[in-house]
């Protein structure tokens, strides 16, 4: 019992500093390609432009549409739900946060499989669409896909808890009046 309890709690610690990071990824980064570059200092924006240089990362370079509507719902729907999700998991015990976690999980891991596919299996030739901008040898692939692959494997093994942990399955059956 104490071994399942400690499991638990470690799982939920890094889920909470996970939700925790991804805060100001989000804010700092990701959604500068779809808020006005008003926003954002010259520091930030020249780190966005190193990483995607560094990275050849061509949905940040230039995203296209489909991308930014992926941003957009991470501005909308996952933003917000961050901060909660962090609460949650870092006081630990909220079992109220099983159904937003798993619908979390389940968009999360909906966006990266487009994402990852693509940059696996894209031609990012000058040819394509993305006029030679991405990764071309199966390092830098891998590179890129190493960034993103935590926001597929997280939200899967976050998925997986939900779903299996006998904590967060357990209903309370309400009293009737």
């Amino acid at each position: 019992m104490m071994g399942a309890l400690s499991f638990r709690r470690g799982l939920e610690w890094l889920l909470g500093l996970y939700f925790l990071s991804h805060i100001p990824i989000t804010l700092l980064l990701d959604l500068q390609a779809v808020l006005p570059r008003e926003l954002y200092p010259v520091e930030l924006t020249d780190l966005r432009q190193w990483y995607t240089r560094e990275f050849k990362d061509p949905l940040l370079q230039d995203p296209p549409t489909w991308f930014k509507s992926f941003l957009f719902c991470e501005l909308v729907f996952q933003l917000p739900f961050f901060p909660i999700a962090t609460y949650a998991f870092l006081r630990g015990g909220r079992r109220w946060i099983r159904t937003p976690a798993i619908i979390y999980s389940v968009h999360t891991m909906t966006t990266l499989i487009p994402i990852l596919s693509m940059f696996l299996f894209d031609d990012f030739s000058k040819a394509s669409g993305f006029k030679g901008q991405g990764p071309k040898t199966l390092r830098e692939r891998l590179a890129l896909i190493s960034v993103y692959a935590p926001y597929l494997l997280i939200p899967l093994m976050l998925l997986l808890f939900m779903l299996r942990s006998p904590y967060y399955k357990h209903e309370e059956k309400r009293k009737k009046k």
